[in-house]
């Protein structure tokens, strides 16, 4: 999965990925320590076999403890990427670990025993505070440069202030800051299309807010986003604020198309539960409008009388057609046809979990989209006792894994049993041709079966890339007058 043709590390293509990507056989992910033990351990970062051939299918087969305790890490992403196809010195060897409570960035050595990895470097906060300014780091992506960016999502006191760190590819010290002159009021994710001299980016809230967990009130008070920001990738200055207006708060993951050339892509609202495309408009300037909408559910037995789908994580498939998602609080994941991408089409649901089973506390009194409440799932005798959220999509787009944990505060506040039982990792059997999902009954890795007690299991990467850590550039020269001769140069 890895080199392909003597060149750099992953495809010429997201097609050649999708076609001739070999099957995964292990993952990464990182493991969270449930808060009240963050005294007692801390998070690690495992790897699972999903080989089906392998006597080890289903399994940790390794667990690499991080150096401090109550990091929570969370993202994680590559020193190299197929951005960097084309340069056969670059080798994806080294995975991005950044922990978002603690502020450090952990290198990890992958190259070396990709089944046991190791610490190869650890950026410690006062670092980043120190030389960029910045907390809470959470996206993290590989420059054609050979550097590696993250986005940031706090200032040095844990309030909101988005921004970017740069780490040098080879010695992976902190170098300082990407973006050139103002920057955002709110960070979280981003990613990057150097054919249009773009980088789009989103914003979460103030490290100091979704810590605590989830208040209304703070929406109310602006401590949350409802923003994409807009920069010039050549110049790293913030050319445009658009704003989602209330129907696009909280808008977390941003994926542009596979294609390097595209000008559009989309982005899930949270708590709005929406999905937004964003496109470059006739002016050369960038629109964005909603194409998707999931209504909340009137309900009893709960913490407010609506209750939103909350859209966690999105991602697209390296053709560009089908587009999926999670709802975490209602408890499904979903698969829209984006052949058209201003009307997706509903394709595939399935659900597995969530707040809205019948077996559960809270009573649906109104739904617009259901008729009954669904069913409580099990799978190998064991119910999903939290809900999907973190997805990731097989190269050839056949099957989705699937994560249960968001992040520790909110976990505590909305499923707590997590906290006790530990999250799960599931995997959903793709229909690429009419759409469809099913649950596969054969795959289950138990993280509250841990040898030292439950964890909460988040973000799933392959060695060899994948759907939302790798982008691809152009060939062609780009469509401006000025910055890069090729959009390789970066």
């Amino acid at each position: 999965m890895a080199c392909c043709g003597g060149k750099g590390p992953g495809y010429a293509t997201p097609l050649e990925a999708m076609k001739t990507g070999a099957r995964e056989e292990i993952v990464y992910i990182p493991c969270i320590i449930p808060p009240g033990e963050n005294d007692k351990r801390a998070d690690y970062l495992a790897t699972v076999d999903v080989n089906p051939k392998s006597s080890n299918y289903c399994k940790v087969v390794h667990r690499l403890n991080m150096k401090y305790k109550a990091d929570e890490i969370h993202h994680s992403g590559w020193n190299a990427c197929s951005s960097c196809h084309d340069d056969p010195s670059k080798s994806r060897n080294r995975l991005i670990l950044p922990a978002v409570n603690s502020s450090r960035i952990y290198v990890i050595d992958v190259g070396t025993n990709k089944l046991a990895p190791s610490i190869h470097k650890v950026v410690e906060p006062e670092e980043m505070m120190n030389k960029a300014g910045l907390t809470a780091p959470h996206t993290s992506h590989c420059l054609a440069n050979g550097k590696v960016m993250i986005s940031c999502m706090g200032d040095t006191k844990g309030e909101n202030k988005g921004g970017f760190v740069l780490l040098d590819g080879e010695s992976f010290n902190l170098v300082g800051n990407w973006e050139n002159g103002p920057t955002s009021e709110f960070g979280y994710d981003y990613w990057y299309q150097p054919y249009h001299n773009v980088m789009i980016s989103t914003g979460w809230g103030a490290p100091n807010t979704f810590r605590k967990g989830f208040d209304p009130q703070d929406v109310k008070n602006g401590k949350y986003s409802r923003y994409l920001y807009v920069w010039d990738w050549t110049t790293h200055r913030m050319i445009q604020t658009i704003d989602l207006g209330t129907e696009g708060w909280i808008p977390l993951e941003i994926r542009f198309l596979h294609d390097p050339e595209a000008t559009e892509g989309f982005v899930g609202c949270a708590l709005s539960s929406t999905v937004f495309r964003f496109f470059k408009n006739k002016q050369g300037t960038w629109s964005a409008e909603k194409v998707i909408s999931v209504p909340p559910k009137e309900v009893s037995g709960w913490a407010l009388p609506d209750m939103p789908g909350l859209i966690t994580d999105i991602l697209l498939s390296l053709d560009d057609r089908f587009l999926y998602f999670s709802n975490w609080l209602h408890g499904d994941i979903r698969q829209y046809d984006i052949t058209d991408t201003s009307k997706p089409k509903l394709v595939g649901q399935i659900f597995l979990g969530g707040s809205i089973t019948k077996e559960g506390k809270v009573k649906v009194t109104k739904d617009l989209e259901l008729k009954e409440q669904p069913p409580h799932r099990k799978i190998k005798g064991k119910p999903v006792s939290d809900s999907p959220q973190m997805i990731q999509l097989s190269l050839d787009g056949k099957r989705l894994y699937v994560t249960t944990s968001l992040v520790s505060s909110w976990d505590k506040q909305f499923y707590p049993d997590m906290l006790e039982k530990g999250s799960m990792m599931l995997q959903i059997d793709v229909d690429t041709v009419k759409g469809g999902l099913k649950l596969n009954e054969n795959f289950l890795v138990d993280f509250g079966n841990e040898p030292d007690g439950p964890a909460l299991a988040h973000e799933i990467r392959y060695p060899g890339g994948d759907c939302t850590s790798d982008i691809w550039l152009s060939d062609k020269k780009p469509d401006r007058q000025h910055g890069e001769k090729t959009v390789k140069t970066h």
